[in-house]
């Protein structure tokens, strides 16, 4: 058996030690890897996010949460006098929002939620209180308790934002028929289409995935839905 020089010696001894460097690095990250725990799914009104909620949970077995409006015990009394209950039914919206958002963290399954807390604080608090329907002292106030929730939540793994035209909105909203959307203005549409807008291009929370609904049909095509698919197994496995 040939003897080991002294110079093979450390070349073997360096080998080794990047061998066990390696070996440790990749455990690591491993260990540290974690899975995605709550998506969020955000969109104007009709952009197709419960929809695509749904779809999404059957597809990679999240838990899907949607916006229940029927338990809110504000919308009667808003839809009557909106100035009047105004503040009331968005204090109550970020009170359940904030609630979910703790929940989703301490649970053990991977959430999809329709909607998030954020809409409620940039498009639509706003939106009431540019439309008179809001005074700026219960804005204020609003947005003050909306800034202090926001400081002890953690923010979506990945937020999906659906945009869509104002055209699309439309056909989307008359196409499922609901009897309260009827009424829906094109200029109020357009409006938090802006507001939308505004805040996405701001977004700086997390992985941020934007969906053109304008040009994927993916509640009727599959082949559209499994580019959405594709775009969130990227983002997930961090391809990108």
């Amino acid at each position: 058996m040939a003897a080991i020089l002294p110079k093979d010696r450390n070349r073997i001894f360096v080998d080794v030690l990047w061998t066990a460097l390696f070996s440790s690095s990749c455990i690591f990250f491993m260990i540290e890897e974690k899975p995605f725990k709550h998506i969020a799914v955000a969109g104007n009104i009709g952009s197709g996010k419960t929809t695509l909620t749904q779809l999404l949970s059957r597809h990679y077995g999240w838990k899907p949460h949607y916006e229940n409006n029927a338990e809110n015990p504000y919308v009667s009394d808003f839809y009557r006098d909106m100035k009047h209950w105004s503040f009331h039914m968005q204090v109550y919206y970020l009170n359940q929002r904030f609630e979910q958002m703790l929940h989703f963290r301490k649970g053990d399954e991977t959430v999809i939620q329709d909607r998030t807390i954020y809409e409620d604080a940039f498009i639509f608090a706003p939106n009431l209180h540019s439309m008179g329907l809001m005074t700026t002292r219960d804005f204020e106030n609003y947005f003050s308790l909306f800034n202090l929730m926001d400081s002890f939540v953690s923010s979506p793994d990945l937020l999906i934002y659906l945009r869509a035209s104002v055209p699309t909105l439309v056909n989307q909203i008359q196409q499922r028929g609901r009897d309260y959307e009827e009424s829906i203005r094109l200029d109020y549409l357009k409006r938090l289409n802006e507001r939308y807008e505004a805040w996405i291009s701001t977004y700086d929370k997390g992985k941020l995935l934007i969906v053109d609904v304008d040009n994927n049909n993916f509640m009727e095509n599959q082949e559209d839905l499994g580019k959405i698919i594709n775009m969130i197994d990227a983002e997930i496995h961090g391809l990108f």
